[in-house]
């Protein structure tokens, strides 16, 4: 059969079913670790991509992943954070399907 179940067996190759998704925090994101716990998150979730403080006061970045680990992520960004963020508000832009990951990690950038 060719058709595809949803098997998570191979998380990281599935045929070109990837998203990617840039965002932007808004809040006390800034001198909290929220760069940090959403680096550990997004590993967690087997997304690949970057977050980085923004000179606006912003926490910003870019995730790659499957469509239902970039969900997980969104709410993540838009709820949770650090334990120490208090998040105001969330913004999602440039969602688009991809066909492969542009990179292997997630990473802080300074």
């Amino acid at each position: 059969m060719a058709t595809s179940s949803s098997s998570t067996a191979d998380s990281k190759e599935t045929n070109g079913s990837y998203v990617s998704c840039d965002f932007e925090i808004f809040g006390i994101v800034q001198n909290v670790f929220f760069r940090k716990h959403t680096e550990q998150q997004a590993t967690k979730l087997n997304l690949v991509g970057w977050v980085k403080n923004a000179a606006s006061g912003t926490v910003q970045g870019h995730m790659e992943g499957r469509k239902e680990d970039i969900d997980k992520m969104k709410t993540w960004l838009k709820t949770t954070g650090s334990p120490k963020s208090r998040i105001s508000k969330a913004n999602f832009s440039n969602e688009k399907t991809i066909t492969q990951l542009n990179g292997k990690t997630f990473s802080v950038n300074k």
